[in-house]
Protein backbone atom coordinates (compact mmCIF):
# COMPACT_ATOMS: atom_id res chain seq x y z
CA UNK A 1 0.00 0.00 0.00
CA UNK A 2 1.98 2.93 -1.31
CA UNK A 3 -0.61 5.67 -0.75
CA UNK A 4 -1.12 7.79 2.37
CA UNK A 5 -4.76 6.71 2.56
CA UNK A 6 -6.85 3.71 1.52
CA UNK A 7 -10.51 3.14 0.70
CA UNK A 8 -11.31 -0.38 1.83
CA UNK A 9 -14.55 -1.03 -0.08
CA UNK A 10 -16.05 0.73 -3.13
CA UNK A 11 -19.16 1.66 -1.12
CA UNK A 12 -17.23 3.29 1.74
CA UNK A 13 -17.56 7.02 2.34
CA UNK A 14 -14.42 7.37 4.50
CA UNK A 15 -10.72 6.85 3.91
CA UNK A 16 -8.25 5.25 6.34
CA UNK A 17 -4.96 7.10 7.03
CA UNK A 18 -1.99 4.79 6.42
CA UNK A 19 0.44 7.46 7.61
CA UNK A 20 0.15 10.42 9.99
CA UNK A 21 -1.57 13.23 8.09
CA UNK A 22 -0.99 16.92 8.72
CA UNK A 23 -3.58 19.71 8.63
CA UNK A 24 -3.66 21.25 5.16
CA UNK A 25 -1.95 18.24 3.57
CA UNK A 26 -3.39 17.12 0.23
CA UNK A 27 -4.05 13.41 -0.24
CA UNK A 28 -5.07 11.70 -3.46
CA UNK A 29 -6.70 8.38 -4.17
CA UNK A 30 -8.37 6.96 -7.28
CA UNK A 31 -8.52 10.35 -8.98
CA UNK A 32 -9.99 12.14 -5.93
CA UNK A 33 -8.19 14.84 -3.95
CA UNK A 34 -8.86 15.85 -0.34
CA UNK A 35 -7.26 18.53 1.80
CA UNK A 36 -6.90 17.23 5.35
CA UNK A 37 -8.88 19.43 7.74
CA UNK A 38 -6.72 18.78 10.84
CA UNK A 39 -3.89 16.52 12.01
CA UNK A 40 -5.00 12.89 11.73
CA UNK A 41 -3.02 9.99 13.23
CA UNK A 42 -2.31 6.91 11.15
CA UNK A 43 -4.99 4.18 11.42
CA UNK A 44 -7.79 6.74 11.83
CA UNK A 45 -10.51 7.74 9.36
CA UNK A 46 -11.27 10.94 7.45
CA UNK A 47 -14.44 12.03 5.71
CA UNK A 48 -14.34 12.35 1.93
CA UNK A 49 -17.33 14.74 1.78
CA UNK A 50 -19.02 17.12 4.25
CA UNK A 51 -21.45 15.14 6.42
CA UNK A 52 -24.48 16.29 8.40
CA UNK A 53 -25.91 15.05 11.68
CA UNK A 54 -27.60 11.68 11.19
CA UNK A 55 -25.75 10.73 8.01
CA UNK A 56 -24.51 7.16 7.85
CA UNK A 57 -20.85 6.15 7.72
CA UNK A 58 -19.81 3.01 5.82
CA UNK A 59 -16.59 0.98 6.00
CA UNK A 60 -15.88 -2.48 4.59
CA UNK A 61 -19.12 -1.92 2.68
CA UNK A 62 -21.30 -2.02 5.82
CA UNK A 63 -22.85 0.53 8.16
CA UNK A 64 -20.43 1.31 11.00
CA UNK A 65 -21.59 4.62 12.46
CA UNK A 66 -23.71 7.73 12.38
CA UNK A 67 -22.58 11.35 12.39
CA UNK A 68 -23.55 13.13 15.63
CA UNK A 69 -21.82 16.47 14.92
CA UNK A 70 -21.60 17.90 11.40
CA UNK A 71 -18.16 17.37 9.83
CA UNK A 72 -16.11 19.01 7.08
CA UNK A 73 -14.55 17.28 4.09
CA UNK A 74 -11.23 15.77 5.18
CA UNK A 75 -12.13 15.88 8.89
CA UNK A 76 -10.94 13.34 11.44
CA UNK A 77 -13.68 10.98 12.64
CA UNK A 78 -13.54 10.43 16.39
CA UNK A 79 -15.89 9.51 19.23
CA UNK A 80 -16.62 13.26 19.37
CA UNK A 81 -18.39 13.36 16.01
CA UNK A 82 -19.28 9.71 15.30
CA UNK A 83 -21.43 7.21 17.20
CA UNK A 84 -22.00 3.48 16.78
CA UNK A 85 -24.63 2.30 14.33
CA UNK A 86 -25.21 -1.05 12.63
CA UNK A 87 -27.76 -2.60 10.30
CA UNK A 88 -30.57 -4.94 11.25
CA UNK A 89 -30.34 -8.52 10.05
CA UNK A 90 -32.60 -11.44 9.18
CA UNK A 91 -32.33 -14.99 7.87
CA UNK A 92 -32.24 -13.78 4.25
CA UNK A 93 -31.06 -15.75 1.22
CA UNK A 94 -28.13 -18.13 0.91
CA UNK A 95 -25.03 -16.59 -0.69
CA UNK A 96 -22.63 -19.52 -0.85
CA UNK A 97 -20.55 -18.69 -3.92
CA UNK A 98 -16.92 -17.98 -3.18
CA UNK A 99 -13.61 -17.99 -5.00
CA UNK A 100 -11.26 -20.63 -3.67
CA UNK A 101 -7.64 -19.48 -3.36
CA UNK A 102 -4.77 -21.19 -5.13
CA UNK A 103 -3.25 -23.91 -2.95
CA UNK A 104 -0.85 -25.54 -5.43
CA UNK A 105 2.24 -24.95 -3.27
CA UNK A 106 0.55 -26.55 -0.23
CA UNK A 107 -1.26 -29.53 -1.79
CA UNK A 108 1.33 -32.11 -0.82
CA UNK A 109 2.57 -30.54 2.40
CA UNK A 110 2.09 -32.23 5.76
CA UNK A 111 2.81 -31.50 9.39
CA UNK A 112 4.16 -33.90 12.01
CA UNK A 113 1.54 -34.46 14.67
CA UNK A 114 0.34 -36.92 17.30
CA UNK A 115 -2.31 -39.31 15.96
CA UNK A 116 -5.14 -40.06 18.40
CA UNK A 117 -7.46 -43.06 18.29
CA UNK A 118 -10.36 -40.94 16.95
CA UNK A 119 -8.32 -39.91 13.90
CA UNK A 120 -7.52 -36.40 15.12
CA UNK A 121 -3.94 -35.11 15.20
CA UNK A 122 -2.37 -33.09 17.98
CA UNK A 123 0.18 -30.37 17.34
CA UNK A 124 1.63 -31.04 20.80
CA UNK A 125 1.52 -33.74 23.48
CA UNK A 126 0.59 -32.57 26.98
CA UNK A 127 -0.56 -34.12 30.21
CA UNK A 128 -3.08 -31.88 31.97
CA UNK A 129 -4.19 -31.60 35.59
CA UNK A 130 -7.59 -30.01 36.23
CA UNK A 131 -9.68 -29.22 39.31
CA UNK A 132 -13.43 -29.77 39.28
CA UNK A 133 -13.75 -26.89 41.72
CA UNK A 134 -11.64 -23.95 42.86
CA UNK A 135 -11.22 -25.58 46.30
CA UNK A 136 -8.68 -27.91 44.68
CA UNK A 137 -6.47 -25.19 43.19
CA UNK A 138 -3.98 -25.34 46.04
CA UNK A 139 -3.54 -29.08 45.57
CA UNK A 140 -2.73 -28.43 41.94
CA UNK A 141 -0.12 -25.88 43.00
CA UNK A 142 1.50 -28.42 45.33
CA UNK A 143 1.49 -31.12 42.65
CA UNK A 144 2.99 -28.65 40.17
CA UNK A 145 5.79 -27.90 42.64
CA UNK A 146 6.40 -31.63 43.07
CA UNK A 147 6.45 -32.59 39.38
CA UNK A 148 7.36 -29.81 36.98
CA UNK A 149 10.95 -29.04 37.89
CA UNK A 150 11.88 -32.63 38.66
CA UNK A 151 10.57 -33.82 35.29
CA UNK A 152 12.49 -31.10 33.45
CA UNK A 153 9.61 -28.82 32.47
CA UNK A 154 10.55 -25.69 34.40
CA UNK A 155 12.30 -22.89 32.56
CA UNK A 156 15.38 -21.07 33.81
CA UNK A 157 14.88 -17.30 33.84
CA UNK A 158 17.52 -14.73 34.62
CA UNK A 159 15.23 -12.46 36.63
CA UNK A 160 16.20 -14.10 39.93
CA UNK A 161 19.83 -13.16 39.36
CA UNK A 162 18.73 -9.57 38.78
CA UNK A 163 16.93 -9.52 42.14
CA UNK A 164 19.97 -11.02 43.87
CA UNK A 165 22.16 -8.28 42.45
CA UNK A 166 19.78 -5.57 43.68
CA UNK A 167 19.73 -7.14 47.15
CA UNK A 168 23.52 -6.96 47.20
CA UNK A 169 23.37 -3.29 46.19
CA UNK A 170 20.88 -2.55 48.97
CA UNK A 171 22.92 -4.38 51.63
CA UNK A 172 26.03 -2.50 50.60
CA UNK A 173 24.30 0.82 51.34
CA UNK A 174 23.60 2.03 47.80
CA UNK A 175 21.10 4.86 47.42
CA UNK A 176 17.79 4.47 45.57
CA UNK A 177 19.22 6.42 42.64
CA UNK A 178 22.27 4.17 42.52
CA UNK A 179 20.08 1.07 42.64
CA UNK A 180 17.96 2.38 39.77
CA UNK A 181 21.12 3.04 37.79
CA UNK A 182 22.41 -0.50 38.31
CA UNK A 183 22.99 -2.31 35.03
CA UNK A 184 21.19 -5.66 35.04
CA UNK A 185 22.01 -8.30 32.46
CA UNK A 186 19.51 -10.73 30.96
CA UNK A 187 19.93 -14.02 29.16
CA UNK A 188 17.28 -16.03 27.35
CA UNK A 189 15.50 -18.71 29.36
CA UNK A 190 16.36 -22.30 28.56
CA UNK A 191 14.63 -25.66 28.83
CA UNK A 192 15.82 -28.16 31.39
CA UNK A 193 16.56 -31.74 30.37
CA UNK A 194 13.19 -33.51 30.09
CA UNK A 195 12.74 -37.02 31.44
CA UNK A 196 9.89 -37.80 29.01
CA UNK A 197 11.10 -36.69 25.58
CA UNK A 198 7.76 -37.08 23.80
CA UNK A 199 5.71 -35.10 26.33
CA UNK A 200 5.75 -31.32 25.89
CA UNK A 201 4.74 -30.57 29.45
CA UNK A 202 2.42 -31.08 32.40
CA UNK A 203 -0.10 -28.23 32.52
CA UNK A 204 -2.27 -27.17 35.47
CA UNK A 205 -5.59 -25.57 34.50
CA UNK A 206 -6.71 -23.77 37.67
CA UNK A 207 -9.93 -21.73 37.65
CA UNK A 208 -12.40 -20.08 40.06
CA UNK A 209 -15.53 -22.05 39.19
CA UNK A 210 -17.17 -25.40 40.00
CA UNK A 211 -19.42 -24.46 42.90
CA UNK A 212 -21.45 -21.54 44.21
CA UNK A 213 -22.82 -20.67 40.78
CA UNK A 214 -25.81 -22.04 38.91
CA UNK A 215 -26.12 -25.66 37.85
CA UNK A 216 -25.95 -24.40 34.27
CA UNK A 217 -22.55 -22.85 35.07
CA UNK A 218 -21.40 -26.20 36.46
CA UNK A 219 -22.57 -28.09 33.37
CA UNK A 220 -20.89 -25.57 31.08
CA UNK A 221 -17.63 -25.83 33.03
CA UNK A 222 -17.74 -29.62 32.71
CA UNK A 223 -18.25 -29.21 28.97
CA UNK A 224 -15.27 -26.89 28.69
CA UNK A 225 -13.03 -29.22 30.72
CA UNK A 226 -14.23 -32.16 28.64
CA UNK A 227 -13.17 -30.21 25.56
CA UNK A 228 -9.63 -30.02 26.94
CA UNK A 229 -9.59 -33.64 28.11
CA UNK A 230 -10.64 -34.91 24.66
CA UNK A 231 -8.42 -32.42 22.81
CA UNK A 232 -5.91 -33.99 20.39
CA UNK A 233 -3.05 -32.11 22.08
CA UNK A 234 -3.77 -33.90 25.36
CA UNK A 235 -2.29 -37.36 26.06
CA UNK A 236 -3.78 -37.90 29.51
CA UNK A 237 -5.45 -36.22 32.46
CA UNK A 238 -5.38 -36.05 36.25
CA UNK A 239 -8.63 -34.72 37.77
CA UNK A 240 -8.93 -33.38 41.32
CA UNK A 241 -12.42 -33.40 42.84
CA UNK A 242 -13.41 -32.31 46.32
CA UNK A 243 -16.56 -34.43 46.16
CA UNK A 244 -19.46 -32.15 47.05
CA UNK A 245 -19.24 -29.46 44.33
CA UNK A 246 -21.87 -28.64 41.69
CA UNK A 247 -19.48 -29.62 38.89
CA UNK A 248 -19.78 -33.35 39.50
CA UNK A 249 -17.46 -35.97 38.11
CA UNK A 250 -20.42 -37.84 36.63
CA UNK A 251 -21.33 -34.71 34.66
CA UNK A 252 -17.76 -34.51 33.41
CA UNK A 253 -17.98 -38.12 32.19
CA UNK A 254 -21.23 -37.31 30.38
CA UNK A 255 -19.63 -34.35 28.63
CA UNK A 256 -16.57 -36.42 27.68
CA UNK A 257 -18.82 -39.06 26.12
CA UNK A 258 -20.63 -36.40 24.06
CA UNK A 259 -17.34 -35.35 22.50
CA UNK A 260 -15.60 -38.73 22.37
CA UNK A 261 -17.92 -41.77 22.60
CA UNK A 262 -14.94 -44.14 22.56
CA UNK A 263 -12.68 -42.13 24.85
CA UNK A 264 -9.57 -44.16 25.72
CA UNK A 265 -6.97 -41.77 27.13
CA UNK A 266 -5.54 -42.24 30.64
CA UNK A 267 -7.97 -40.47 32.98
CA UNK A 268 -7.08 -40.34 36.68
CA UNK A 269 -9.86 -39.06 38.96
CA UNK A 270 -9.02 -38.38 42.62
CA UNK A 271 -11.69 -37.33 45.11
CA UNK A 272 -10.29 -35.72 48.24
CA UNK A 273 -13.27 -36.41 50.51
CA UNK A 274 -12.95 -40.13 49.74
CA UNK A 275 -9.17 -40.39 50.01
CA UNK A 276 -8.84 -38.36 53.19
CA UNK A 277 -5.68 -36.47 54.06
CA UNK A 278 -3.94 -34.07 51.74
CA UNK A 279 -0.79 -36.16 51.98
CA UNK A 280 -2.62 -39.30 50.88
CA UNK A 281 -4.30 -37.42 48.01
CA UNK A 282 -1.11 -35.89 46.66
CA UNK A 283 0.94 -39.05 47.08
CA UNK A 284 -1.62 -40.96 45.04
CA UNK A 285 -1.71 -38.15 42.45
CA UNK A 286 2.07 -38.18 42.05
CA UNK A 287 2.25 -41.96 41.63
CA UNK A 288 -0.64 -42.31 39.20
CA UNK A 289 0.33 -39.25 37.15
CA UNK A 290 3.91 -40.50 36.85
CA UNK A 291 2.74 -43.90 35.58
CA UNK A 292 0.39 -42.14 33.15
CA UNK A 293 3.30 -40.08 31.84
CA UNK A 294 5.27 -43.26 31.14
CA UNK A 295 2.39 -44.45 28.94
CA UNK A 296 1.93 -41.08 27.21
CA UNK A 297 5.63 -40.89 26.41
CA UNK A 298 5.27 -43.83 24.01
CA UNK A 299 3.49 -41.62 21.49
CA UNK A 300 5.51 -40.07 18.66
CA UNK A 301 4.91 -37.58 15.87
CA UNK A 302 3.97 -38.77 12.39
CA UNK A 303 3.01 -37.02 9.12
CA UNK A 304 -0.50 -35.65 8.89
CA UNK A 305 -2.34 -33.86 6.05
CA UNK A 306 -3.04 -30.16 6.53
CA UNK A 307 -6.74 -31.04 6.59
CA UNK A 308 -6.12 -32.22 10.18
CA UNK A 309 -5.42 -28.65 11.27
CA UNK A 310 -8.16 -26.80 13.14
CA UNK A 311 -7.20 -23.15 13.49
CA UNK A 312 -8.75 -20.77 16.00
CA UNK A 313 -8.98 -17.19 14.72
CA UNK A 314 -8.54 -14.55 17.42
CA UNK A 315 -7.75 -10.85 17.75
CA UNK A 316 -6.91 -8.72 20.74
CA UNK A 317 -5.43 -5.30 21.30
CA UNK A 318 -6.70 -4.48 17.81
CA UNK A 319 -5.90 -1.27 15.95
CA UNK A 320 -7.02 0.59 12.84
CA UNK A 321 -4.78 -1.58 10.66
CA UNK A 322 -6.16 -4.93 11.94
CA UNK A 323 -8.94 -5.03 9.35
CA UNK A 324 -6.68 -4.19 6.39
CA UNK A 325 -3.53 -6.21 7.13
CA UNK A 326 -3.44 -9.09 9.64
CA UNK A 327 -7.14 -9.99 9.69
CA UNK A 328 -7.55 -10.23 5.89
CA UNK A 329 -4.32 -12.28 5.81
CA UNK A 330 -5.89 -14.69 8.31
CA UNK A 331 -9.02 -14.69 6.16
CA UNK A 332 -7.01 -15.71 3.11
CA UNK A 333 -5.25 -18.42 5.13
CA UNK A 334 -8.66 -19.58 6.42
CA UNK A 335 -9.93 -19.94 2.86
CA UNK A 336 -6.78 -21.87 1.93
CA UNK A 337 -7.23 -24.31 4.81
CA UNK A 338 -10.95 -24.76 4.09
CA UNK A 339 -10.08 -25.49 0.46
CA UNK A 340 -7.71 -28.23 1.68
CA UNK A 341 -10.39 -29.77 3.92
CA UNK A 342 -9.33 -28.24 7.23
CA UNK A 343 -11.32 -26.40 9.89
CA UNK A 344 -11.30 -22.83 11.17
CA UNK A 345 -13.13 -21.22 14.08
CA UNK A 346 -14.35 -17.61 14.06
CA UNK A 347 -15.52 -16.57 17.53
CA UNK A 348 -15.99 -13.34 19.57
CA UNK A 349 -19.67 -12.69 18.79
CA UNK A 350 -19.73 -9.11 20.20
CA UNK A 351 -17.14 -8.37 17.49
CA UNK A 352 -19.41 -9.53 14.69
CA UNK A 353 -21.86 -6.70 15.31
CA UNK A 354 -22.78 -5.05 12.02
CA UNK A 355 -21.70 -7.95 9.81
CA UNK A 356 -24.42 -10.35 10.97
CA UNK A 357 -26.27 -10.22 7.65
CA UNK A 358 -23.21 -11.19 5.62
CA UNK A 359 -22.37 -14.10 7.92
CA UNK A 360 -25.99 -15.19 8.14
CA UNK A 361 -26.25 -15.25 4.35
CA UNK A 362 -23.08 -17.34 4.19
CA UNK A 363 -24.52 -20.06 6.45
CA UNK A 364 -24.95 -23.23 4.41
CA UNK A 365 -28.63 -23.62 5.29
CA UNK A 366 -31.44 -21.63 6.88
CA UNK A 367 -31.37 -23.60 10.14
CA UNK A 368 -27.71 -22.66 10.66
CA UNK A 369 -28.43 -19.03 9.78
CA UNK A 370 -31.35 -18.96 12.20
CA UNK A 371 -29.19 -20.30 15.02
CA UNK A 372 -26.52 -17.67 14.38
CA UNK A 373 -29.09 -14.87 14.33
CA UNK A 374 -30.70 -16.10 17.56
CA UNK A 375 -27.37 -16.36 19.40
CA UNK A 376 -26.36 -12.86 18.28
CA UNK A 377 -29.74 -11.39 19.23
CA UNK A 378 -29.82 -12.98 22.68
CA UNK A 379 -26.21 -11.96 23.40
CA UNK A 380 -26.97 -8.36 22.42
CA UNK A 381 -30.14 -8.29 24.53
CA UNK A 382 -28.32 -9.62 27.60
CA UNK A 383 -25.64 -6.96 27.21
CA UNK A 384 -28.29 -4.24 26.98
CA UNK A 385 -30.18 -5.62 29.99
CA UNK A 386 -26.97 -5.48 32.01
CA UNK A 387 -26.72 -1.74 31.32
CA UNK A 388 -24.16 -2.11 28.57
CA UNK A 389 -24.27 -3.02 24.90
CA UNK A 390 -22.10 -3.94 21.96
CA UNK A 391 -21.47 -0.23 21.37
CA UNK A 392 -19.38 -0.27 24.57
CA UNK A 393 -17.13 -3.06 23.30
CA UNK A 394 -14.15 -1.07 21.91
CA UNK A 395 -11.50 -0.71 24.60
CA UNK A 396 -9.66 2.58 25.28
CA UNK A 397 -6.72 1.13 23.37
CA UNK A 398 -8.94 0.25 20.41
CA UNK A 399 -10.38 3.76 20.30
CA UNK A 400 -6.98 5.43 20.60
CA UNK A 401 -5.78 3.46 17.58
CA UNK A 402 -8.74 4.10 15.31
CA UNK A 403 -11.49 1.60 16.22
CA UNK A 404 -13.99 4.14 17.46
CA UNK A 405 -17.24 2.14 17.10
CA UNK A 406 -17.97 -1.52 17.69
CA UNK A 407 -19.18 -1.87 14.11
CA UNK A 408 -15.84 -0.57 12.76
CA UNK A 409 -14.03 -3.00 15.04
CA UNK A 410 -16.35 -5.87 14.07
CA UNK A 411 -16.22 -5.28 10.33
CA UNK A 412 -12.44 -5.57 10.48
CA UNK A 413 -12.46 -8.48 12.93
CA UNK A 414 -14.80 -10.54 10.72
CA UNK A 415 -12.20 -10.48 7.94
CA UNK A 416 -10.40 -13.28 9.82
CA UNK A 417 -13.14 -15.65 8.64
CA UNK A 418 -12.37 -15.25 4.94
CA UNK A 419 -15.13 -15.79 2.38
CA UNK A 420 -16.03 -19.49 2.56
CA UNK A 421 -19.52 -20.69 3.57
CA UNK A 422 -20.32 -21.18 7.25
CA UNK A 423 -20.72 -24.93 7.84
CA UNK A 424 -21.80 -24.78 11.50
CA UNK A 425 -22.73 -22.39 14.30
CA UNK A 426 -21.68 -23.57 17.75
CA UNK A 427 -22.72 -22.37 21.17
CA UNK A 428 -20.11 -22.35 23.96
CA UNK A 429 -18.63 -24.84 24.85
CA UNK A 430 -19.54 -27.06 21.87
CA UNK A 431 -16.96 -28.89 19.77
CA UNK A 432 -16.16 -28.58 16.05
CA UNK A 433 -17.31 -31.65 14.12
CA UNK A 434 -17.42 -30.25 10.57
CA UNK A 435 -14.56 -29.28 8.28
CA UNK A 436 -14.83 -25.70 7.04
CA UNK A 437 -15.67 -22.36 8.67
CA UNK A 438 -17.33 -22.71 12.09
CA UNK A 439 -18.79 -19.81 14.10
CA UNK A 440 -18.43 -20.21 17.88
CA UNK A 441 -20.33 -18.03 20.35
CA UNK A 442 -17.78 -16.57 22.78
CA UNK A 443 -17.10 -13.18 24.34
CA UNK A 444 -14.68 -10.71 22.77
CA UNK A 445 -12.48 -11.10 25.85
CA UNK A 446 -9.18 -12.42 24.47
CA UNK A 447 -8.47 -15.16 26.99
CA UNK A 448 -12.06 -16.34 27.48
CA UNK A 449 -12.44 -16.64 23.70
CA UNK A 450 -9.09 -18.36 23.14
CA UNK A 451 -9.84 -20.77 26.00
CA UNK A 452 -13.16 -21.62 24.32
CA UNK A 453 -11.68 -22.05 20.82
CA UNK A 454 -9.21 -24.59 22.16
CA UNK A 455 -12.00 -26.47 23.95
CA UNK A 456 -13.84 -26.54 20.62
CA UNK A 457 -10.88 -28.33 19.04
CA UNK A 458 -8.47 -25.70 17.72
CA UNK A 459 -4.98 -27.21 17.65
CA UNK A 460 -3.37 -23.91 16.54
CA UNK A 461 -4.56 -20.38 17.33
CA UNK A 462 -3.67 -17.39 15.15
CA UNK A 463 -4.00 -14.21 17.18
CA UNK A 464 -3.79 -10.80 15.50
CA UNK A 465 -2.90 -7.69 17.47
CA UNK A 466 -2.10 -4.08 16.69
CA UNK A 467 -1.23 -2.95 20.21
CA UNK A 468 0.47 -6.09 21.53
CA UNK A 469 -0.60 -8.83 23.94
CA UNK A 470 1.27 -11.80 25.44
CA UNK A 471 -1.79 -14.08 25.49
CA UNK A 472 -1.16 -17.82 25.19
CA UNK A 473 -2.81 -21.12 26.08
CA UNK A 474 -1.65 -24.08 28.22
CA UNK A 475 -1.96 -26.77 25.53
CA UNK A 476 -2.13 -25.08 22.11
CA UNK A 477 0.43 -22.84 20.38
CA UNK A 478 -0.91 -19.28 20.02
CA UNK A 479 0.88 -17.45 17.21
CA UNK A 480 0.83 -13.68 17.53
CA UNK A 481 0.41 -11.74 14.27
CA UNK A 482 1.38 -8.04 14.30
CA UNK A 483 -0.78 -5.71 12.20
CA UNK A 484 2.02 -3.17 11.84
CA UNK A 485 5.79 -3.30 11.56
CA UNK A 486 6.41 -0.88 14.43
CA UNK A 487 4.72 -3.27 16.87
CA UNK A 488 6.49 -6.31 15.41
CA UNK A 489 9.88 -4.70 16.00
CA UNK A 490 9.02 -3.17 19.39
CA UNK A 491 7.64 -6.39 20.94
CA UNK A 492 9.81 -8.88 19.08
CA UNK A 493 9.80 -11.35 21.98
CA UNK A 494 6.00 -11.68 21.75
CA UNK A 495 5.24 -11.36 18.03
CA UNK A 496 5.60 -14.40 15.74
CA UNK A 497 4.87 -12.90 12.34
CA UNK A 498 4.51 -9.45 10.81
CA UNK A 499 1.54 -8.51 8.62
CA UNK A 500 2.62 -4.88 8.71
CA UNK A 501 4.47 -5.73 5.50
CA UNK A 502 1.08 -5.42 3.77
CA UNK A 503 0.73 -1.82 4.97
CA UNK A 504 4.36 -1.16 4.02
CA UNK A 505 3.74 -2.38 0.46
CA UNK A 506 6.24 -5.24 0.76
CA UNK A 507 3.76 -8.12 0.55
CA UNK A 508 0.28 -8.80 -0.75
CA UNK A 509 -2.35 -10.30 1.54
CA UNK A 510 -1.94 -13.65 -0.25
CA UNK A 511 1.86 -13.63 0.10
CA UNK A 512 1.62 -12.84 3.80
CA UNK A 513 -0.97 -15.60 4.32
CA UNK A 514 1.22 -18.16 2.58
CA UNK A 515 4.22 -17.19 4.71
CA UNK A 516 2.00 -17.47 7.76
CA UNK A 517 0.83 -20.96 6.79
CA UNK A 518 4.45 -22.06 6.38
CA UNK A 519 5.06 -20.95 9.97
CA UNK A 520 1.91 -22.74 11.14
CA UNK A 521 3.25 -25.99 9.64
CA UNK A 522 6.59 -25.57 11.41
CA UNK A 523 4.92 -24.86 14.77
CA UNK A 524 2.36 -27.66 14.34
CA UNK A 525 5.27 -30.03 13.69
CA UNK A 526 7.11 -29.01 16.85
CA UNK A 527 10.10 -27.71 14.88
CA UNK A 528 9.45 -24.07 15.84
CA UNK A 529 7.99 -22.83 19.11
CA UNK A 530 5.44 -20.06 19.37
CA UNK A 531 6.70 -17.04 21.30
CA UNK A 532 3.88 -17.51 23.83
CA UNK A 533 5.19 -21.04 24.50
CA UNK A 534 8.74 -19.76 24.94
CA UNK A 535 7.48 -17.15 27.41
CA UNK A 536 5.40 -19.70 29.32
CA UNK A 537 2.20 -17.74 28.66
CA UNK A 538 -0.55 -20.19 29.67
CA UNK A 539 -3.79 -18.23 30.06
CA UNK A 540 -6.92 -20.22 30.88
CA UNK A 541 -10.18 -18.47 31.82
CA UNK A 542 -13.51 -20.28 31.49
CA UNK A 543 -16.41 -18.06 30.41
CA UNK A 544 -19.06 -17.90 33.10
CA UNK A 545 -22.14 -17.46 30.97
CA UNK A 546 -23.33 -13.93 31.38
CA UNK A 547 -22.33 -10.63 29.85
CA UNK A 548 -18.67 -10.41 28.95
CA UNK A 549 -17.77 -8.22 25.99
Amino acid sequence: MNHSVVKIHPNDNVWVALRDLKAGQTVKLDGHTIQVFQDVPAKHKITIEPMNVGEKVYMYGVLVGEIKIATQKGEWLTTFNLKHASSDFNVGNRKLDWIKPTIDSFKNKTFDGYLRSDGAFGTANYWIVIPMVFCENRNLDVLKEALVEQLGYSRNHNYQSQTIKLIEQYKSGKTKAEILATELTFSESTDNERLFKNIDGVKFLTHDMGCGGTRQDARTLCGLLAGYITHPNVAGVTVFSLGCQNAEVKTLHEEIKKRSPHFDKPLIVLEQQKIGTEQALLTEAIKQTFVGLIEANQQQRQPAPLSKLCIGLECGGSDGFSGISANPALGYLSDMLVTMGGSVILAEFPELCGVEQELSDRCHNEATAKRFNELMTVYSQRATEAGSGFENNPSPGNIKDGLITDAIKSAGAAKKGGTSPVVAVLDYPEKVTNAGLNLLCTPGNDVESTTAEVAAGANIVLFTTGLGTPTGNPIVPVLKVATNTKLFEKMSDIMDINSGTIIDGEETIAQNAERMLDLVIEVASGRTKAKAVLLGQEDFIPWKRGVSL
